[in-house]
């Protein structure tokens, strides 16, 4: 079964694990046509399935998939070496977009537009049948610095442009908890997230960032996300790309 919470704040953040080798430096999803943001927690038995189903569908080129570690479950003994009460507030604000009064892991939110049980494999894939991204998105490296390119002149509402950095994979050995003594494979573990500004439509956007100042907590891996919010909430999301770095 999965695990659900109460929309409340419990627990603290910890530090990092171990890393591994992930794509190749360079390689990039530009027309993706899904985004897949995982809920997950090492302190949760029912999520490795679900981390797993999120490895191997970020692994399609018409996929970025992203793994977000929630805190509220360090309390049972372990705290997650890669969560982070920001990422648990952001699931909150997930469910308050749906008009959901509870929380869960694993939780898979596609495209901001809606979720389903991350381990139910005929869910997700159907759900990835569903959603489209309608707007462009092209990332691109230039020696220390990122450059981004937002199509413009399509229809569709204004938007919040967000810089997600990711590591790739990693290995974990939890110690206590529900999965003690489990070494657990993790993949596109978010690491950071910033919002980089807003997204007119008619006009498009570039920007050119250093590199050193958007890469977090060991990422090897960026992508940018352009998300509609309504309220202070998130909704649909409009594009998205990655790089590997």
């Amino acid at each position: 079964m999965f695990r659900t919470a109460t929309i409340r704040t419990i627990g603290l953040v910890a530090a990092m694990a171990l890393g591994a080798t992930g794509a190749p430096a360079g390689e990039t999803k530009e027309r993706p046509r899904v985004v897949l943001e995982l809920f997950t927690s090492q302190g949760c038995s029912s999520c490795p399935p679900a981390d797993a189903l999120l490895e191997e569908l970020g692994g399609r080129d018409e996929v970025v998939a992203l793994g977000y570690h929630v805190d509220y479950w360090d309390y049972i003994g372990w705290a997650d070496t890669f969560g982070s009460p920001a990422y648990s507030d952001l699931q909150r604000d997930y469910a308050r977009s749906f008009g959901e009064r509870r929380i869960y892991t694993p939780q898979l939110v596609v495209n901001g537009e809606m979720h389903v049980v991350g381990s139910r494999r005929d869910e997700v894939m159907a759900a990835l049948d569903t959603y489209r991204l309608v707007l462009p998105i092209k990332l691109s490296q230039d020696g220390e610095f990122l450059s981004i390119e937002i199509g413009g002149d399509v229809t569709c509402p204004e938007a919040v442009v967000w810089l997600i950095s990711f590591r790739q994979q990693a290995e974990v050995m939890v110690e206590r908890g529900e999965n003690g003594g489990k070494a657990l494979a993790y993949s596109n573990i978010v690491t950071g997230r910033q919002a980089l500004g807003m997204f007119e439509p008619e006009a498009g956007a570039r920007m050119r960032l250093p590199l050193a100042d958007v890469l977090a907590g060991g990422a090897d891996a960026i992508a940018v996300l352009v998300q509609v919010e309504s309220g202070g909430l998130p909704g649909k999301i409009l594009g998205a790309a990655s790089l590997a770095l």
